[in-house]
């Protein structure tokens, strides 16, 4: 269908207006938002992913992409919930203690939300004990800790050696991102995943909960 793929070609030029108002044009049609989220929405932001991991994009134009998804999800969001689709899953998101940075998580949380998944974002500066008192509130699947400074990388090993002392580390996989951080961190600190990217945290978390596809 034409109008999906100017949608998805118009979410990754970060057109947001003209996103939103094709978004809205095709609810009225009669479209299933499903459909509109999956063929417009996510195939997008998969070409824009893409382009982040190539160089051809970069955090800027990635981000009006983001902010355009956000929008338009905004509009679909009580279709979905009318039409009842379900959760792919619940996802727990936010930055450790001591850090204050918030453009990396708040774009994994709108890739999240875009493929599915309901994300409890808990913000920044995050104590161990408030994530190990989320989980239990929350009951995730998925726990993501972001962290964009050395010397805050480390309140990541706090973290989930906080969540493991409550006794609750077998009952949710936990993904680590961020500008220090690395596969070999996040191996030495007990983490089951590490992504350097927002679209690379969706399939991480993906594979985390056994989703083979969107």
């Amino acid at each position: 269908m034409k109008e999906l793929l100017d949608l998805a070609q118009l979410l990754e030029q970060g057109q947001s207006q003209k996103v939103l108002t094709l978004t809205q044009q095709l609810v009225d049609s009669g479209l299933s938002p499903q459909t509109i989220l999956n063929e417009g929405l996510i195939a997008g932001m998969a070409v824009v992913g893409e382009k982040m991991r190539n160089g051809e994009m970069y955090l800027p134009e990635v981000l009006q992409s983001a902010g355009a998804m956000k929008a338009s999800l905004a509009i679909l969001k009580p279709h979905l919930a009318r039409e009842g689709t379900a959760s792919r899953g619940k996802i727990l998101i936010g930055t450790v203690k001591g850090d204050m940075h918030d453009i990396g998580k708040n774009l994994v949380t709108i890739m999240l939300q875009g493929a599915g998944f309901e994300v409890i974002d808990i913000g920044l500066n995050v104590e161990p004990q408030r994530f190990v008192t989320a989980i239990t509130e929350h009951t995730p699947a998925v726990l993501g800790l972001s962290a964009m400074l050395t010397t805050t990388m480390l309140n990541m090993k706090t973290t989930i050696e906080a969540i493991a002392s409550a006794g609750l580390r077998s009952q949710v996989k936990i993904i680590i991102g961020g500008a220090p951080v690395s596969q070999k961190f996040a191996d030495e600190i007990g983490a089951d995943g590490y992504s350097r990217d927002a679209v690379l945290a969706v399939n991480k978390v993906r594979q985390l909960m056994g989703h083979t596809s969107y």
